[in-house]
C-alpha cells in the first residue's frame, strides 16, 4: 500500500490559529502532509511570500510528517499529482466557506478525478478568526495575539523594523 498523503492549500497570509489547528489536525490523518503556500490572484498579498513560508515553517517544525511548499502560476491539482498526493484538505468555517470550496472541488474533479478532497470543520474557537479579519486588525494596531501563532507575531515584529 502507497503512503496517504494529503496537500492542504492556502495564502496563509498571515497564518492564523485556525490554520494551525488544521494543519495539526490533517498531519493524523495522513503518512505525509503538504502545507502549500499558493499565491490567490485575487489577493493583495500582505506579507511577502518569504515571510510566510519562513512563518509557516517554524509554526509546522514540531510536526514531523509536515512538509511546506510553495506554488506559482500552477493549479492545486497538477501541484498534487507532481507530489503524488492523494487527498486536497480543506478548512471550512461556515456555510460560505463550503459554497466557495465546493466550485473549486468541482473543478478540481473534473481535471484530476482521482485526487479526492476532504474539508475539516473549525473548531468553534476558530470560526470567526480569518486571516482578512487579522490583517483589519492590524490596520487598526490593534492586538492579534490570540488569533495567530507566536511565530506570526515574532514575523510581524520583523517586517515592522524592516
Amino acid at each position: 500500500m502507497s503512503d496517504r498523503i494529503g496537500l492542504f492549500t492556502g495564502s496563509f497570509d498571515p497564518m492564523t490559529n485556525g490554520h494551525m489547528d488544521l494543519i495539526e489536525r490533517a498531519s493524523k490523518l495522513f503518512d505525509k502532509l503538504y502545507v502549500g503556500i499558493f499565491y490567490n490572484p485575487h489577493k493583495n498579498g500582505f506579507l511577502p511570500i518569504e515571510s510566510r513560508l519562513e512563518t509557516v515553517e517554524k509554526a509546522v517544525r514540531h510536526l514531523k510528517n509536515v512538509q511546506v511548499i510553495s506554488s506559482h502560476d500552477e493549479l492545486v491539482v497538477d501541484v498534487a499529482r507532481k507530489l503524488g498526493v492523494h487527498v486536497l484538505v480543506r478548512g471550512l468555517r461556515n456555510a460560505a466557506d463550503l459554497q466557495y470550496e465546493a466550485s473549486f472541488d468541482f473543478y478540481n474533479h473534473q481535471l484530476a478525478g482521482e485526487i479526492e478532497t476532504i474539508y475539516l470543520h473549525s473548531r468553534p474557537e476558530h470560526v470567526y478568526i480569518s486571516s482578512s479579519a487579522v490583517r483589519e486588525l492590524l490596520k487598526f494596531e490593534q492586538d492579534i495575539s490570540k488569533y495567530v501563532p507566536n511565530v506570526v507575531l515574532e514575523e510581524l515584529k520583523n517586517e515592522e523594523k524592516n
